[in-house]
């Protein structure tokens, strides 16, 4: 992974309460639980039948049944359960998962998420993200702040199909962490070494920056 990929990781990990039941999302969110102190107790959820989720152990034999969201190998700490996949998504209609980690293709400054389908490329489907994003109480966005062209992520309206509309609480990428609120994305931190003004200029949506306020990471 890239410094910056590690960077948003390590600040993603501070959005975690102990406590809390977590989903871990395709892409780069799968590997938030390796940020994630091993004292602290939360219980990491996959859509695909596990509650208790932990990364394998370095040369651990993997067992080939246990996989995450991303198809992944992965353990599971004491304690952990495995079920059916409509058990799993019982849970998620039932809103007993606590927050939810998301990578996205778009998200804009009223919380939309577009993180499925790109038209005129291939997708397998919509798949669990549209529950999750519907029903879990806090969706963490983590994405690059701009797209492989250069072109914003962090837009003031999406243009891709939803996902779910006015889902996101918080978005996290290489260059700020931003807060979905009534009146816009609100900057909450913002990467060491970055101008505001570089931030401003990298980036679609209207942002609300306190200077006074920011923080770093």
């Amino acid at each position: 992974m890239s410094s910056d990929q590690e960077r948003m990781l390590a600040r993603a990990a501070r959005e975690v309460v102990p406590g809390q039941i977590v989903n871990l999302g395709i892409g780069l969110p799968t590997r938030l639980f390796h940020y994630l102190p091993p004292e602290m107790e939360v219980l990491v959820h996959s859509e695909n039948g596990v509650l208790g989720c932990q990364p394998l152990a370095n040369g651990g034999e993997p067992d080939l049944e246990m996989i995450d969201s991303g198809g992944a190998y992965i353990g599971t700490r004491p304690g952990a359960s495995v079920f059916d996949s409509a058990l799993s998504f019982a849970m998620i209609r039932r809103s007993r998962v606590d927050v939810t980690f998301m990578g996205a293709f778009e998200v804009d400054q009223q919380g939309n998420l577009a993180n499925w389908k790109i038209p005129g490329k291939f997708s397998p489907g919509i798949g669990g993200a549209m529950e999750l994003a519907q029903k879990v109480d806090t969706l963490v966005v983590l994405c690059s702040h701009n797209d492989k062209q250069g072109n914003p992520k962090i837009l003031r309206q999406c243009r891709l199909p939803l996902t779910a509309p006015r889902c996101v609480s918080r978005i996290i990428t290489e260059k700020a962490v931003m807060e979905v609120t009534d009146a816009g994305l609100e900057v909450i931190d913002i990467a060491e070494g970055l101008e505001v003004a570089a931030l401003r200029a990298a980036t679609e949506a209207e942002l609300i920056i306190d200077e006074h306020r920011l923080g770093r990471f």
